[in-house]
């Protein structure tokens, strides 16, 4: 079994050294910082298996020194608070941040050594590190979204919730924060267990979270299903929290989307901000993504220079978080010096500007072009459409779009998906609601 290793933060001198000769004869490795700044040092280029931070210290207190890195995804070990003088709205204060535990000076030597044995042991079943909400960021658009999110998660009742917002935007990171500390966790992805087993379901998330990513995969029987579960969920304490990137209310009225289940999602919803509304969260994002990336990988620590973040904060991001992570992983995986630069950054920002390497969707695009070049025929709109209700002329246009893109791309469903920008359920929903059928 490899050695724990353990930070001591304390700035009084005899107390460091104390802890350190305790810890270290009961087998420990103990290194010491003498204030925040050495803690942060060590932290920054290392994950110790367990530190003891002591709150009173002269450059920054204990508390700070917690909340940071907890804002940068670096509390990823056990930490157990000390002080000599602390008082109970401290300790609920460390605790709430993400302490372990929290020690009074002068510390009894049993007390010390069942605190650390206990706070080893959480730190080997604790999950992977993630990313969490406090690492979102600090704008005021993300700190409304965190502020709405309390008020949500200390209602009596669990409400469900309906987290609005594009693909990857970290829809998932607000549900995660409604869920109570070491409470039941189901993203769930098998849909056929809500219409085979709700009440398994419930039973199995009882007094937790059950996620689901996007509501509009489910189908209709699955629908129904989860209204159900939503009805039954206060009786198990379940909270049901549901994400979407689709427009339900148009879903909904088209017959898409349950009536039902709709109304008692949007009674409680939130719109998550794309990463383009908060960029000045980009630089500190950046941080949060490095630092969990590097302790995963066992990677080495790397920096990012002023260029490089600058110009991650002014860059476009249509995939949102999720984008932003892949593009952290590549920057960490392949750039060569000691710091990642702009050049790196330009470099996997525009890889994919090269015209050999254009999508399938870009590929299908430029034959149509080319085939109406070819033909003659025009994208003009015919004028017996144009003088139809809305609807109706919607619905002919739907129509005349499909049926060009399916021989465009050759009944393949993947591909027309692609081009119409529809999750595959949405597309076969869609053709099935203007009547088309197709051959793949």
């Amino acid at each position: 079994m490899a050695v724990k290793h353990i930070l001591v933060v304390d700035d009084e001198i005899g107390i460091r050294e104390l802890l350190r000769d305790i810890l270290q004869d009961e087998g420990y490795q103990v290194q010491l910082a003498e204030n925040a700044a050495a803690a942060r040092a060590v932290r920054l280029h290392q994950r110790p298996d367990l530190v003891l931070l002591d709150i009173w210290m002269p450059d920054c207190d204990g508390i700070t020194l917690l909340k940071e890195w907890a804002n940068s995804s670096q509390l990823t070990m056990p930490v157990v608070m000390m002080s000599g003088h602390g008082t109970i709205d401290t300790a609920v204060e460390a605790t709430r941040i993400g302490a372990f535990d929290f020690l009074e000076k002068p510390i009894a030597l049993q007390k010390l050594l069942k605190t650390v044995t206990a706070a080893l042991k959480h730190g080997e079943q604790a999950p992977k590190s993630e990313m969490n909400l406090a690492s979102l960021g600090k704008s005021p658009i993300v700190t409304a979204l965190k502020d709405r999110l309390d008020k949500i998660a200390v209602s009596i009742s669990p409400s469900p919730v309906l987290l609005i917002g594009a693909k990857g935007c970290g829809a998932e990171l607000c549900a995660r924060y409604l869920q109570e500390a070491a409470s039941p966790w189901l993203a769930l992805t098998e849909f056929s267990r809500l219409v085979e087993a709700p009440l398994d379901i419930l039973e199995e998330v009882r007094g937790g979270v059950l996620y689901i990513a996007e509501i509009t995969q489910l189908n209709k029987a699955e629908q129904k299903a989860l209204l159900l579960v939503i009805a039954k969920s206060d009786k198990y304490h379940v909270r049901v929290v549901c994400g979407t990137s689709e427009n339900l209310p148009r879903l909904q009225a088209e017959s898409l989307f349950d009536y039902n289940l709709f109304q008692a999602l949007s009674a409680v919803s939130l719109n998550i901000p794309a990463l383009d509304d908060h960029k000045e969260d980009i630089p500190d994002l950046v941080v949060a993504i490095t630092n969990l990336q590097l302790e995963m990988a066992g990677l080495d620590y790397r920096e990012f220079d002023i260029a490089a973040l600058n110009a991650l904060r002014n860059a476009d991001w249509p995939g949102e978080l999720a984008q932003l992570e892949a593009v952290i992983r590549n920057l960490l995986q392949t750039s060569l010096g000691e710091k990642v630069t702009l050049a790196d950054v330009n470099r996997v920002l525009h890889q994919f500007d090269d015209r050999q390497n254009l999508s399938p969707k870009a590929d299908v695009t430029s034959t149509a072009k080319s085939r109406i070049k070819a033909t003659g025929a025009s994208p003009a709109l015919d004028k017996q459409l144009l003088d139809q209700p809305l609807r109706e002329a919607r619905d002919d246009f739907e129509r005349m779009y499909f049926d060009y893109h399916i021989k465009l791309a050759a009944n393949n469903m993947s591909k027309l998906a692609e081009i119409a920008g529809l999750e595959r359920t949405h597309l076969y929903r869609k053709l099935k609601q203007l009547g088309i059928k197709t051959k793949g």
